[in-house]
């Protein structure tokens, strides 16, 4: 684990960070488009930096220490998360066809969304072992 940073003023916005990306991973839970996963991982990378109370909460949470484990251990995205992601932004997606015009931030929102989930998809399922052999993960 990475130890915080020794000038107080980056362990300040390193948490600002960790506690801003959380709060959006929380929002994004129930918003279509918005992305959990990332933002919770955003969050553990600046907490670690920053707030070692706030590295431990992410990392024993029922919800969020299983994500964080997984990405620790082999940058594993589970089947579930990339499908749930892949439907949230479809959902965005369509919404945003539907409801707005059809100008160039539309269409640049939904370029993010699909390059992002280019990203979420390319990321393996499964934490590969030295002998090439599929190893354990928590679910």
């Amino acid at each position: 684990m990475t130890r915080p940073s020794a000038s107080k003023l980056s362990r300040v916005l390193f948490g600002l960070l960790a506690y801003v990306s959380l709060a959006i991973g929380l929002v994004a839970i129930v918003v279509p488009g918005l992305p959990t996963t990332e933002f919770i991982l955003l969050a553990a990378w600046a907490a670690t930096r920053s707030s070692p109370r706030l590295s431990a909460w992410l990392e024993n949470h029922r919800l969020f220490g299983p994500i964080l484990h997984n990405w620790r251990n082999g940058k594993v995205i589970q089947r579930r998360a990339k499908l749930s992601a892949t439907i949230s932004m479809l959902v965005c997606a369509s919404l945003m066809l539907v409801f707005l015009e059809h100008r160039w931030p539309v269409f640049l929102a939904i370029g993010g969304m699909a390059l992002g989930n280019l990203w979420i998809w390319s990321r393996p399922e499964r934490s590969i072992t030295a002998d090439g052999a599929d190893g354990p993960f928590r679910v």
